[in-house]
């Protein structure tokens, strides 16, 4: 039996894959791309056995008997892609200062369901949500995962964690009297036991992983986009409640000071990175720190800042000049062997445009194979989870998409993908 048909909706989408969710799925593929190796071998059938790739054989074999096949001859098969910096319940615009006031739980969760279906739509199966509001990436992970809404597969780190004021603060530039005084069941923190409570209220909330906000941010409504945020005391006790439990630590970090603080206690990624000079490049190599580079948002809030009205002037100043400085930087580190995993910062830039940072990346001076890997095997060493995802390899799960072209010699096709299965389940298939 061989699939063709799909129309991209939702209702269709869940019965469609539900349909096809056989014992065994053939897949043809017209090229197989193996991205260790940086190569794109000839055809290839890949044989998924529920959620996993049973077998992989070179050429067209035909299925068995009552088996079903998908027939993707004329498209390259390569491992479902993986962004470690997203933000799944929200998408940057004008009114986004206003919806902080107007927006209820409801309409936050009702959109990040939208977004997860636009962002599995993209080819992108596995995703790191990194801050969201009402702990909804947590809701959202889960609804995914019992097959009530599509989506990628989510790591969370739910609120992010500030200091007062700081970029995560979620009642920056409110009036006073609604202001108050949040503290650590809402992710502010300003000493070293508020911090080990805001991390253990994190993993009560059910996070994956902690994010803090190490320094200024561009979009909060507050004059610094630079300055370090969090003592060295604070520092180090979130990373070590967060390894109490199981739990990377994710740096937001633009300024320099509060990067080589964080970098020092034990982070596990650097996410921005704007201002990052040679002695930070050689803490991050010496620590083995993931740099997340995002240069996707700071091309967007560049590009945002020229017009007029678009952000408030605290924040225009702040986007013109920390957005350009960002994609410099990548190039800078890349060069240095800093390791890098892939992450766009979606939900700043438009959710579903996620493919563009490969071109970004390959502009400063990254292969295509090179880049490729950021978004696959390095995402999942990151994650913890190499052994089953970021390759096709037998065993591991299927998480397969297919483009049109060779992504290894133009890595714009990957802004296309007609194909997408995630932990064997086809989402969204060519005519």
């Amino acid at each position: 039996m061989v699939i063709r048909v799909f129309v991209p909706c939702i209702v269709v989408a869940m019965l469609f894959s539900s349909s096809v969710h056989a014992d065994k799925l053939w897949l043809h593929c017209g090229g197989l791309v193996d991205v260790d190796a940086g190569v794109t071998g000839e055809a290839a059938t890949i044989v998924v056995e529920e959620d996993r790739i049973a077998a992989i054989h070179a050429g067209h074999r035909p299925p068995d008997d009552d088996e079903e096949l998908i027939d993707l001859s004329g498209l390259t098969c390569l491992p479902g892609l993986m962004d470690m910096h997203t933000h799944l319940s929200s998408e940057f615009s004008p009114e986004a200062y206003v919806q902080r006031f107007t927006w209820n739980e409801a309409d936050i969760a009702l959109r990040g369901s939208h977004f997860a279906r636009i962002t599995l739509a993209a080819g992108f199966t596995t995703v790191r949500d990194l801050g969201d509001q009402f702990n909804v990436s947590v809701a959202l992970r889960e609804s995914i995962a019992r097959g009530e809404v599509i989506g990628p597969r989510i790591f969370t780190s739910a609120k992010s964690l500030a200091t007062t004021g700081g970029h995560a603060d979620p009642t920056n530039s409110w009036r006073r009297d609604l202001m108050g005084d949040p503290g650590p069941r809402d992710g502010v923190i300003n000493s070293a036991d508020e911090a080990r409570k805001a991390v253990r209220q994190r993993y009560k909330d059910g996070a994956d992983l902690i994010k803090i906000t190490a320094t200024g941010g561009v979009l909060s409504v507050a004059a610094s986009g630079q300055n370090p945020q969090f003592t060295d005391e604070e520092l180090a006790a979130v990373v070590a409640i967060a390894s109490d439990y199981g739990m990377h630590v994710a740096a937001h970090a633009h300024g320099l000071e509060g990067m080589k603080r964080a970098i020092r206690a034990g982070v596990h990624s650097i996410e921005h990175g704007t201002y990052m000079d040679d002695e930070a490049i050689a803490l991050m190599i010496e620590h083995r720190t993931w740099y997340v580079p995002t240069i996707s948002a700071g091309q967007f809030v560049y590009e945002k800042s020229k017009i007029d009205g678009y952000f408030p002037p605290i924040v225009r100043a702040k986007a013109a000049e920390i957005g350009p400085l960002i994609q410099a930087t990548f190039g800078r580190a890349h060069a240095a062997g800093v390791p890098i995993a892939f992450g766009t910062d979606c939900g700043v830039c438009p959710h579903g445009s996620n493919a563009g940072e490969f071109a970004l990346m390959v502009e400063a001076g990254m292969s295509p194979a090179e880049a490729l890997r950021t978004a696959t095997v390095n995402s999942a060493e990151l994650l913890g989870v190499s052994d089953s995802l970021g390759r096709i390899e037998v065993g591991y799960l299927a998480d397969i998409i297919a483009v049109e072209g060779d992504p290894l010699e133009d890595v714009a096709v990957l802004g296309s993908v007609p194909f997408v299965m995630r932990d064997g389940q086809v989402y969204f298939a060519p005519d």
